[in-house]
This record gives structure tokens, sequence and C-alpha cells, in this order.
């Protein structure tokens, strides 16, 4: 058995070597993720997931972990979305590519709907804090050999109907595995950021056809052990809507040719093109993204051995300079190794306060500047910053006005809340204009507001200068949640949903606050009235020492833990070291144990 080549024209580009030769000989990892955070100005993520991408990138470049990164252009980026009084308005985020990537010259042909769809790389160098490179690849279909309808393809994160979806799903997974190829990159290991990338795994499960006569009738007749050798998949949602489904007859007119959809059957589910479903049967290495996740996930995907590699955040980035000065003192080594954190807890309270201080004074111009509200810096501001969707809970708050108005008038207190919806999600754009409506009819008994067009610049500020981080998602649908990690190492206090993350980083009273696990929305709410009005509002107020001693609890304890440079080495340790090991020695013919 030979690995068959693959597809599609690939010319020869040797004005290329330049710019991608340093970083050939030592890579032989791929990241393909949908969306990637680069810098605020590209627009080339939607949220979490891209924003957990970015970090990814950073603490594999400090850690100079061999990879390259394979993303979509998305030169129209995924969303602008402002407010007026009736609610969200939606319009494109255009960005301009040669500001911020180079572009190469290799191009790789993909066959959708019998028509060649060309695909170019551009090469963006994102530089650690360490000085070390991690390359990451653009893909991009606007190019004037293509059709003007495959030059959109690349154009909208998400956007478009399910065609548009699957067009850029196959742009990714499988023109994604050729332009790696056709620029000489030698990639042992595959590591699918979500389901979005699973189409790589059929691409490279078309090089290992078996010799006819061993196929009996409904069998694969490929042999799938090599791909499962090279590739890594985390699962990011528990969410139905997260797992993307597309009709079989759509894939046939999409990808006449490629791969019988019988033999797809087989792999990602016989109702429908499961990509979630194809990504574990060709992943050899499978995780959630916390303890909890994989425990859900095992739930819902019976069969599947899921490992759990909880998130972390990429410090440097999301720590406040003044919070990142204090870090200096604690330990000089904490960029590179953010363990040594947990000495945190031995700093000056005055100098903790003080950091603080400046951050939540930032936060506060920040919010006017956006907004022309003026929050009052006496009164503690509690934080809720995630994507409007209803299973996010983001009313939970607002459930008893009466008695939220009750809980303020003896303890005051103001909120900003942030978030978009997704274009097609009226029922988010329904709870923005609920927060609308609650800021004016609450106002001035409480501050209320609604910071609009959430993004990186946004959440540094969020993350960084509130003084109680809410998460109130409905469990167990909370995959991870790394706005509370992000929160954490600014010494911003969680009071959280115990679900994700928090499950393992709540010390309820030391790092934080339990709000328990309730799912029936009025018991949930009342245990939210009851800690901030028994336990979280009046330690604020009485006793600025226990505030400022638990800040201190939750960077020593969680900052220390909850970063990429802890995750990435455990996906080296884990994932990428183990399963190429395990392809060497069954290359070798020693068994892969």
């Amino acid at each position: 058995m030979t690995p068959a080549p693959a597809d599609g024209a690939v010319p020869f580009a040797p004005a290329d070597v330049a710019a991608i030769g340093p970083y050939l000989p030592r890579t032989h990892i791929a990241y393909f993720s949908m969306e990637i955070a680069l810098e605020p100005r590209m627009h080339t993520y939607a949220g979490g997931l891209g924003v957990l991408a970015g970090d990814t990138a950073r603490a594999a470049a400090d850690l100079e972990l061999p990879m390259v990164f394979v993303t979509l252009m998305s030169r129209d980026g995924y969303l602008r979305q402002t407010l007026d009084a009736q609610g969200p308005l939606d319009s494109a985020d255009p960005w301009t590519p040669e500001d911020f990537v180079h572009p190469l010259r290799a191009k790789v042909a993909v066959l959708i709907e019998c028509r060649e769809v060309w695909v170019r790389p551009w090469l963006y160098r994102l530089q650690g804090r360490l000085g070390q490179v991690a390359p990451v690849l653009l893909l991009d279909t606007e190019l004037p050999e293509n059709d003007p309808e495959d030059r959109e393809i690349t154009g909208v994160l998400y956007g478009g109907d399910s065609t548009y979806r699957l067009k850029q799903e196959i742009v990714l997974g499988i023109a994604g595995v050729r332009v790696l190829h056709a620029l000489g990159f030698e990639i042992s290991t595959y590591h699918l950021n979500e389901g979005h990338a699973a189409l790589l795994g059929l691409e490279l499960l078309r090089r290992y056809s078996l010799p006819p006569d061993t196929v009996g009738a409904g069998e694969l007749g490929f042999d799938a052990g090599p791909v499962r050798r090279s590739c890594v998949f985390t699962t990011h949602t528990p969410v139905e809507a997260g797992h993307d489904r597309f009709p079989y007859a759509l894939y046939e007119r999409l990808l006449p040719g490629y791969l019988a959809s019988a033999q797809v059957r087989l792999l990602a589910g016989a109702d429908m093109l499961n990509l979630t479903q194809l990504a574990l049967n060709l992943a050899g290495f499978v995780n959630g993204v916390a303890v909890r996740h994989a425990e859900v996930t095992t739930h819902l995907f019976p069969g599947y051995d899921v490992r759990a590699v909880t998130n972390g955040v990429y410090l440097p980035d999301w720590v406040h300079p003044a919070f990142a000065a204090l870090f200096h003192r604690c330990s000089n080594c904490w960029v590179h190794d953010p363990e040594t954190l947990a000495r945190f807890d031995q700093m000056p309270d005055a100098d903790v306060w003080q950091a603080h201080t400046q951050a939540r004074d930032e936060l506060i111009a920040f919010v006017a500047d956006r907004t022309g509200v003026r929050l009052d810096a006496r009164l503690p501001i509690l934080g809720f910053a995630r994507r409007m969707t209803a299973y996010k809970r983001p009313t939970l708050l607002f459930a008893d006005t009466a008695r939220l108005l009750a809980i303020q008038a003896k303890s005051p207190f103001q909120v900003i809340m942030a978030g978009k919806a997704h274009p097609r999600d009226e029922e988010g754009k329904q709870l923005v204009r609920q927060l609308l409506a609650l800021a004016r009819d609450l106002a001035p008994r409480l501050g209320l507001v609604f910071l609009p067009d959430y993004d990186l610049d946004a959440a540094r500020a969020l993350v960084a200068g509130c003084d109680v981080w809410l998460n109130t998602p409905l469990p167990p649908l909370e995959a991870s949640g790394t706005s509370g990690m992000k929160a954490a190492a600014n010494g911003v206090l969680n009071l959280s949903v115990l679900d994700g993350w928090w499950v393992e980083g709540c010390i309820d009273g030391v790092t934080g606050w339990s709000l328990g696990a309730e799912q029936d929305e009025a018991a949930a709410s009342r245990k939210l009235y009851d800690c901030l009005e028994q336990i979280v509002l009046p330690l604020y107020h009485r006793n600025r020492a226990g505030w400022i001693g638990m800040m201190k609890q939750s960077v020593s304890k969680l900052a220390s833990y909850f970063n990429a440079h802890r995750m990435m080495r455990r996906y080296a340790a884990e994932a990428y070291l183990q399963h190429r090991w395990s392809a060497i020695r069954s290359e070798s013919g020693h068994p892969a144990g």
C-alpha cells in the first residue's frame, strides 16, 4: 500500500522559499482552525474559539513548538454589530490583508461543483513575547482565476447559508492540506481545532486506498490507521448548534467524485454529514477543553475515549500592564514559566489594589469613550461579556428586578455587559434588546451599560478592570469559559455557575464563588441574589483586606495553572509527541503501545 498523490494542481513557487524556508525543517505539526485572533485590526476571529487559537499560537511560539497554523483569510471579517434604540445592527467588518500579511505565490486547486477553485496562502508571522515566531497561513480564494461566486468563499467568517459554510470547510480542510504540501511542509500531526477542519481527514484518507480485492461490501476501502495516528481533535462545545451537519446531497453536489458518500457515511453518520462525528472517527487523540466538558462529551458521543486538556490563556496578552509589573516583581520568568506566579499571594495588599485601581480607571474611561456613560469609580463593577445567546442566560441577573434593586440599595454596585449575537440568532438579538431596555428602565437606580461591538480591545479592558466576573450559563453547556481565566489573572473575582473550567478552578470563598449547577432559572437566580447580597457585596464594601486577599489567591492559584503555556505543554507531551512516537513505531514494524 502506497500513499496516493494529492489532487489539485500545485504550481512550483520558488519565490516562496525565502518566506517559508526558515520554518520547513523543524515544522511537523499543523493546527487548523476556522478562526484565529491575531491582532485587533485583523478581523479573522468571531469569539472565544478564535481567541483561544491565537493564544495557542503565541504559547507555541514561546515554547518553540514545531507548529504551523492554518486558517481562512476572512477578508470581510465576522460581524460588526452596532446598537440603536431597537437593538443590534449588523454590517460587514472588512480589513486590509496587505497591511499585515505577506502573499505567497503558491496556489492549489480544489474542485467544488466541478469548478477549479484556486486557493492562495498568505503568511502572517506571529511573534511571541520571547522573540520566537509561529507561521500562520491564511487561505484566500479572492483570485482573478476564480469565478466571482468562488472568490467570496473566504470572505465572511461563518457567513451565508449551509452551502457557503461547507465550501469554507472544504477550503480549510482539503485545500489547507494541499497548501502545506505545496509549500514543502512535511506534517506528521494535524490538530483539528473544532470540527470545521474535519474534511482534512478525508483528504488524508484518500492517500491510503486498499486493494479492491480486499474490500468487502459496505466496507470503507481505505486504511484509516495512518490517518488516526496523525490526527488530534479538540471539540469545544456540547451545544447542539455547535456541531456542523450537512445533507449528503449537498456534499455530493459540491464534491462530486471526491469520495463516495456511501463511504463517508461509515465515518460521518448515516443521515447527515456530521463533521464532529467524522473528526471523532479519524482522530487518534480526542479531547474536551475542561474535565467537566470531557465528561459531557463522552455522554454525547459514547464509545469514544475523550480526554481532557483544560484550556488556558496567554497571560502576557491578557494581564494589565500594572499587574504585569507586579508579576515581574513576583517572578522574573513568569512569561515562559507562569507556574511561578503561585508566589503572588505574598505581594503587598496596597500594591495589588493600586494596580487594580489603575485597570478599573482605564475601563471606566474606555466605557465612557464608547458609550458616553461615566461609571462611578467608588462602586464595584460586575462584568458579563460573552456571546449573546440563550444558554448563556445573560438576563439571569435581572430575573427579579425588585430584589436586585433592594440589594443595590443596601450595597451599591454597577454592571457592564457586552457581547455579539449571531446574525441568524434572533433569540440572541432579542436578549440584547432586553438588556438595552433594562438599562433604560433601571436608570438611575442601577448603573447598567451595554458595550457595543464587543472585540479584543473591549475584552482586554473588561477582564482587567471589573471587580467581579459574572458567568451564568445553563449547565452543563459551558465547555470551558476562558474569559473567566483572563479575569482571574488580573485579580478579578469569578462569580460563576459551577460548569466548564470553574469546576476545576473554584475554591469557594478563596478564588471566587460558586453559584452551583442549578438548571432551574428561578432557583439559579435566587442563588445568585443570595450570594451577592450576603457574601460578595458586603465583603467588597466592608472588608477590603479580605477582598484583596481573595484577589491574590485568584492570581496565585488560577493564573499559575490556567495558562496557555501549561495547556500547550500538555498537548505537546500527550498528543503531539505521543502520536509521532506511535507513528514511528508503527512504520518500523514495532507495536505502537
